[in-house]
């Protein structure tokens, strides 16, 4: 539906988004590092690091050799394992936009603690609604929607350039586009509830981001600010008032030729 591609929020209560910037390390390190060796390490790790609702609710197990982590481990491992470029490069774009402004809202232990409770959360959900499946869930959607769901109830106003339907560029207040995005996810789980796509790990994430943003925000930082924060590219310049040699106002230079006096 879209691709965020910009806000203008600046940080408020932290400098740097250490935590953000080092999850999307983690995430991207992890995809090379299996990309560049053998499709079986990729397997490999996409089963063993993967969350599969068999194992984990006992209705199969791993072959010998498999397991790399404890079965309760996959609730987190699972969100930094991705499967191809574009599944990870969604997800990181989505977490460089909104990561930073929902660290700084929480502070950078509590927005980690934050991240891995909605990967968590997403994973559970998924599992819920799938307890025999054997398919490996992977990849951080559910952290991402819980970033999604807390940065809506923190900036909703804050307008952020979205490439809407993959082309056109808008600057839109975040809750047009993310309200639109939760929304989709909810009606996707109700649809298709077996597709490729786990809505039901998204829906997970957006649940646990909304309610675990009520606690884990810094004290004083409000919900749903009333600030309207626009991109450099779209704010207006101020319009530079010129005086004639008596001190009476005169009107502004017109762009398309000289004014007359």
């Amino acid at each position: 539906m879209f691709i965020p591609l910009h806000d203008a929020n600046t940080l408020k209560h932290i400098r740097v988004q250490w935590v953000t910037l080092g999850l999307m390390t983690i995430d991207i390190v992890a995809w090379i590092v299996t990309t560049i060796e053998s499709e079986q390490l990729v397997q490999a790790t996409t089963v063993g690091l993967g969350y599969i609702p068999a194992i984990i609710f006992g209705h199969a197990e791993l072959a010998p050799g498999l397991e790399i982590v404890p079965e309760a481990a996959t609730y987190i491992t699972y969100s930094f394992i991705h499967t191809g470029f574009w599944h990870l490069a969604g997800n990181m774009i989505f977490l460089w936009v909104f990561g930073d402004n929902v660290e700084d809202a929480m502070g950078h232990l509590r927005f980690l603690i934050f991240y891995l409770a909605c990967a968590a959360a997403g994973a559970l959900c998924h599992g819920l609604l799938s307890t025999t499946s054997e398919a490996p869930l992977v990849g951080a959607s559910g952290a991402i929607s819980g970033v999604v769901a807390a940065y809506l109830m923190l900036h909703p106003r804050v307008r952020v350039w979205v490439l809407v339907f993959f082309r056109v560029p808008l600057p839109l207040p975040a809750f047009i586009p993310l309200l639109l995005w939760v929304g989709q996810q909810f009606f996707m789980l109700l649809v298709d509830p077996d597709g490729n796509v786990s809505w039901g790990a998204h829906v997970g994430g957006i649940i646990a981001g909304a309610l675990l943003v009520l606690v884990l925000r810094r004290p004083g930082v409000p919900l749903f600010d009333r600030q309207i924060v626009t991109p450099r590219t779209v704010k207006d310049r101020p319009i530079p008032i010129r005086v004639t040699a008596s001190g009476m106002p005169m009107p502004p230079r017109l762009p398309w030729g000289r004014d007359k006096l």
